[in-house]
């Protein structure tokens, strides 16, 4: 399933070798969100992967890589996708075929519901919220990012207040299932100095095997 859902995602996997640079029409178009996102790439922990870009900027792109491999790439991607205004970003990417058996936390609820942070509204249909059970008031919430039927990543939040309680990992770990239920893939994605967020993706079963995600970010 994974590997179906990086063809779709970004339109060749696997790589035979080292770093693959495809044209994709997929990087002209919206992501789940309506923003975009002109490249996009997965790196295994062998150090092989794909970068896709916009068709027009493919062949400029390979030659970057050819001449100096990924490392090269926060000089010259940015500019060569047209957007020199945005940067590199390389996150940790992790998946889970066997998302951690917890105690759920939360319950499903609109994400136009009310008293939910700004943060979980742009997500599609249900997001998963913990609320106080004396107050009601909202504590942590994960959203769904819907990158592809085969592929959905999860994201996190918990209010200072309520950290130390493990509902981040519980609420991760019930997200999991249910996209698993579902038939597809659920992906994690964090910054490497996010040691807080790799704790929740170790105990809710998404054990960092050291693959990378290539991003451009910043202004759009």
């Amino acid at each position: 399933m994974l590997d179906q859902f990086l063809r779709a995602w970004l339109g060749r996997w696997p790589a035979p070798h080292g770093l693959v640079v495809v044209g994709s029409p997929q990087r002209e178009q919206p992501r789940w969100d309506g923003a975009e996102q002109r490249a996009l790439g997965v790196v295994d922990g062998a150090g092989n992967g794909v970068l896709s870009v916009p068709p027009a900027s493919r062949d400029a792109v390979a030659d970057l890589v050819a001449r100096s491999g990924i490392d090269g790439l926060a000089a010259g991607l940015p500019a060569l996708v047209g957007r020199p205004e945005q940067h590199v970003f390389a996150g940790v990417f992790r998946w889970s075929d066997a998302p951690a058996v917890l105690d759920d936390a939360g319950a499903w609820e609109p994400s136009g519901g009310p008293g939910l942070p700004p943060w979980l509204r742009p997500f599609p249909g249900e997001v998963l919220v913990a609320r106080d059970p004396g107050t009601g008031e909202y504590l942590a919430g994960v959203g769904l990012k819907p990158h592809d039927p085969t592929g959905v990543e999860i994201c996190v939040g918990t209010e200072e207040r309520a950290r130390g309680r493990g509902l981040a990992r519980r609420l991760v770990a019930r997200a999991a299932r249910r996209i698993v239920d579902a038939s597809a893939v659920p992906l994690y994605l964090h910054d490497p100095e996010n040691f807080a967020s790799a704790r929740v993706a170790d105990a809710s079963g998404f054990p960092d095997r050291g693959w990378k995600i290539l991003a451009l970010a910043g202004a759009e």
